[in-house]
């Protein structure tokens, strides 16, 4: 057999094409054998015609043929598209442009080669050329076709595989992200800590002392009082005595000289002093350290 260069599949798809279009042919030559037989048998009736006659005969018939002719070869047109309809709709589902050659149609070389092979499938074959009414759509291409779709699918391992390895880097610096924030995060509560223990300690030493001069002043009141007290107790002997007024006051200043300085020399007063001295340079030390 003569082949066309195609695999078995698509050579196949050629033999149905040229069946139909040997049926469609064969209907074509019946027409036009049907218009010389239908001008046979209305208008041959007689022996003799007129030059007239003939002509408008000719003229009727060419007409018709003419007609019949030219509508068979629209068809033929709109079905050649109807073909390459198919075959491009398949294409573009796996993404492919085809492209025609028109200068091809008319290469006498290619045009034998298909009337040869044309010849060789209707011999060998020994069947009557008839078209089928039903035709199922083409398959999509299916060498060049997986061959896309394999590359198609290659591209996108290739491109998940960068996708992964993308994330886990990603993922990678996330987890050292996360790892530092927890070591920020801890350290800044054990510094608020550490500043809360200083804040206690120095609220704890500041109450303390504030208890301390409380009880000095408490001391220092107490002591007063006690002055205060013996100090009415000589105003009413003083009332009582008038008589001794001048000595008793004599008595009572020096007394009360004698006591102020008896009392500025005692062991509790220098004590006194001197702690509230240290307390308030110690209170003024841990002032200035808060501040900091």
């Amino acid at each position: 057999q003569a082949e066309l260069g195609l695999n078995e599949h698509h050579q196949n798809e050629v033999v149905s094409y040229m069946r139909f279009a040997r049926f469609k042919r064969g209907m074509c030559l019946k027409t036009v054998d049907s218009c010389f037989q239908d001008l046979k048998d209305s208008r041959l009736v007689e022996e003799t015609f007129t030059v007239d006659e003939v002509t408008d005969m000719l003229d009727g018939l060419q007409s018709v043929v003419h007609s019949e002719v030219e509508s068979e070869l629209i068809n033929t047109t709109y079905t050649n598209v109807l073909l390459l309809r198919q075959l491009f709709s398949q294409a573009e589902k796996w993404y492919l442009k085809l492209q025609t050659d028109v200068s091809d149609l008319e290469n006498r070389e290619l045009l034998d080669q298909v009337a040869e092979f044309e010849k060789s499938e209707y011999t060998s074959s020994n069947k009557k050329c008839t078209a089928d009414p039903v035709k199922p759509k083409l398959a999509p291409l299916n060498e060049g076709g997986s061959e896309l779709l394999n590359k198609t699918v290659a591209r996108l391992q290739e491109e998940n595989e960068k996708l992964k390895t993308r994330l886990r880097t990603i993922e990678t610096q996330a987890t050292a992200a996360l790892d530092e924030k927890s070591k920020l995060e801890k350290s800044l509560r054990d510094l608020q800590m550490i500043q809360g223990d200083q804040k206690t300690n120095a609220n704890q030493d500041i109450t303390e002392l504030e208890n301390k001069v409380a009880a000095l002043k408490s001391q220092f009141e107490k002591t007063l009082n006690d002055t205060t007290a013996n100090q009415k107790f000589l105003e009413e002997d003083l009332v009582t005595t008038k008589h001794d007024l001048l000595k008793v006051q004599n008595q009572l200043s020096t007394a009360e000289k004698e006591l102020e300085k008896k009392f500025q020399q005692t062991a509790a007063y220098r004590n006194m002093k001197e702690i509230l001295s240290k307390k308030n340079e110690q209170i003024k030390d841990l002032r200035r350290r808060l501040s900091k």
